[in-house]
């Protein structure tokens, strides 16, 4: 695989001083048109072997361009703050936005590659390190990120050559260190181990270009070109799409649900609604749970276990009541509830996911999203708001996004709160009537239950698709309001008993 890239191929002084002005300019028209389209982002991986000029090109390329609008990112070992959180955390908060280039140095490949090389890693689990980060690409991808790869490559020789230059150099000798070294000593490990990477992991959408380091202005302008022509291509084709886009604005939304008949079945059609809660027993059981979820919660916090509750649900099923009871059990400084609405600005210039990773909270701590990434698969499929090829890989990035929650030890726990039509109405009349009660109320309100139908069937496709061993759904019969917030209660409780009972053994 590497040996096209141990040619010694050079670029002499003179073509590079006729070459890189050029370069410069158009990089930076290209960053320009790029920012003021803000149509999509540019993730630029570097990797390869030490001594390669990885560091140097990043370095070059935020001269070359303006490094204001760039974002430069490069990980070593994880932080205290970074380790108690799922290992992409760290990765999703660095993406940068649409109409940025981020440029990320030791990123999600260093972990998989050093820790088979020295085998601290199975063959099982590098490969599930190398499925996770294929998921990963291929959702920001599929996103509309263009993604460009670059394994920077000197052959075993021309490493050692590199080191002994660099160790010579005083300005210089800081970059080699005993890590260097050893790894050098592991250079046959390392490129087998690369091998295996680049092959599993190069894909149309996220190719890997290998790029000979020997020579520094050689690896310069083609890394630069690359980049350059990969962005302009991407910039053409994006205002070609928008043309077309504009040609079709007459046209109904793409994705938006057809009206569906409200008396739809459903798994929803088969709850039994009628199950209530005596007025007696509510209080009882609400104090019982909420003085079991107390103690639950210092367990785990002892234990360094993070609790993640999702609530979803009709309008006015609710939602907040069982969300108030939940908290009133917990410690306040050990707790947050994340509102989720319309997505800002900010959030919108981002990976619909990026804005729910980057609220995941330290271990030991309970996060609740009042309404959450559901909301692709619910109020954005049936209002048209995605795409029904961006709403229907959404249950795959989902299914994905929560595995790692789970792989990381984080207890979550999904509910879907569920009244009938006849209840919602009720409910709605009742905060019409009530003055602290009506401004819950909206007309959105009302337009929604007109798509009840529309509603139900995503809410049926959402169960089927996303509700898995580890992350099942918890189906709430919550016409009656003390039962539900019982059956919330009471489901958290025994979910975090198991886990706080499995982290003991």
């Amino acid at each position: 695989m590497f040996e096209a890239a141990e040619l010694g191929q050079s670029v002499s002084k003179d073509e590079y001083r006729e070459r890189e002005p050029v370069l410069r300019g158009e990089l930076l028209d290209a960053q320009n048109r790029l920012r003021a389209s803000a149509a999509f982002p540019v993730i630029v991986v570097f990797a390869g072997v030490d001594g390669a000029g990885k560091g140097q090109t990043v370095n070059l390329l935020n001269t070359w361009m303006d490094p204001r609008w760039l974002v430069t990112r490069a990980f070593g070992e994880p932080s205290d703050e970074e380790q108690e959180r799922p290992e992409y955390w760290r990765f999703w908060r660095a993406l940068p936005p649409r109409g940025r280039i981020g440029l990320f140095l030791s990123s999600w490949y260093s972990r998989p590659v050093l820790d088979r090389v020295y085998r601290r890693m199975s063959s099982n689990a590098y490969e599930h390190c190398l499925n996770r980060i294929v998921e990963f690409e291929q959702a920001l991808a599929e996103d509309g990120a263009l993604i460009l790869k670059f394994w920077m490559h000197l052959g075993k020789e021309a490493q050692h050559t590199r080191l002994k230059k660099l160790e010579k150099d005083p300005t210089l000798r800081w970059k080699v260190d005993a890590f260097a070294w050893k790894h050098w000593r592991k250079y046959d490990a390392f490129i087998t181990t690369a091998e295996h990477t680049i092959r599993q992991t190069n894909r149309g959408d996220a190719p890997w270009m290998i790029v000979e380091g020997a020579d520094a202005r050689y690896r310069s302008l083609t890394v630069g070109t690359a980049i350059r022509d990969a962005v302009i291509k991407r910039l053409d084709a994006a205002a070609e799409a928008t043309s077309a886009a504009r040609a079709r604005a007459d046209t109904p939304a793409a994705g938006r649900a057809r009206r569906v008949s409200s008396g739809v079945t459903t798994i929803l059609s088969n709850l039994d609604m009628t199950k209530q809660v005596a007025p007696a027993k509510a209080e009882e059981r609400l104090d019982r749970y909420q003085g079991r979820l107390n103690l639950l919660e210092r367990q785990a916090g002892a234990a360094g276990i993070s609790t993640i509750l999702v609530f979803e649900g009709w309008d006015a099923a609710g939602k907040g009541g069982a969300i108030r009871r939940v908290t009133s059990a917990l410690e306040a400084r050990q707790s947050q509830v994340i509102p989720i609405a319309a997505p800002t600005d900010e959030e919108r210039a981002h990976h619909y996911l990026w804005r729910f990773w980057r609220h995941l909270s330290r271990a030991g701590r309970f996060t609740i999203f009042d309404r959450s990434w559901y909301g692709r698969v619910l109020v954005e499929r049936v209002e048209g708001f995605a795409t029904e090829r961006a709403w229907m890989r959404a249950y795959a990035e989902i299914n994905q996004f929560e595995s790692q929650l789970i792989e990381h030890g984080i207890v979550l726990v999904k509910f879907w709160l569920h009244i009938t039509q006849d209840e919602q109405l009720r409910r709605f009349k009742e905060r019409e009537a009530t003055p602290h009660k009506r401004w819950k109320l909206t007309d959105e309100d009302w337009r929604n239950r007109e798509r009840w139908g529309a509603y139900a069937l995503a809410v049926n496709d959402m169960i089927e698709r996303t509700s898995t061993g580890d992350a099942p759904w918890t189906l709430v019969e919550a016409n009656d309001k003390q039962y539900a917030r019982v059956k919330v209660l009471k489901t958290v409780c025994d979910r975090l008993e198991r886990a706080v009972a499995h982290r003991r053994r």
